[in-house]
């Protein structure tokens, strides 16, 4: 399960060190997660989904599919490799970010869809 923890760090360029700081986990309580000598309580189940922005089923790997982002009533979204990487894509573009709040159907051509809608508002070509 702390495998979890570790593939959120590392994805997230984060440090065991920063979330305890950020979230009041002790270290010495993610060591000893890590050591198997114990597991986290509910409650630091729940700071440590709500900081990562993934459910504690994700993180207790009863989830396997880990969400993108959250929507308003918390529900994970679960995005495809290529609406991923095109939201990559557009995050260096300031006029795009509205495009962060996408629906759990958003697809590929959704996205492209909203881009040129945007676009066209803008008067960009």
């Amino acid at each position: 399960m702390y495998d979890r923890f570790e593939h959120l760090l590392q994805l997230r360029g984060l440090t065991a060190y920063k979330v305890s700081k950020d979230t009041g986990i002790t270290q010495t309580s993610l060591s000893n997660w890590k050591s198997g000598r114990s597991m986290p309580n509910a409650k630091n189940l729940q700071k440590l989904a709500d900081y990562f922005n993934v459910s504690v089923g994700y993180l207790m790997g009863t989830e396997e599919a880990e969400p993108n982002a959250i929507d308003k009533e918390k529900n994970p979204i679960v995005l495809d490799d290529e609406a991923l990487e095109l939201l990559e894509e557009l995050k260096t573009r300031p006029e795009m970010r509205t495009l962060f709040s996408v629906s759990k159907k958003a697809t590929k051509e959704d996205i492209l869809k909203a881009v040129k809608i945007i676009e066209a508002l803008k008067g960009d070509d």
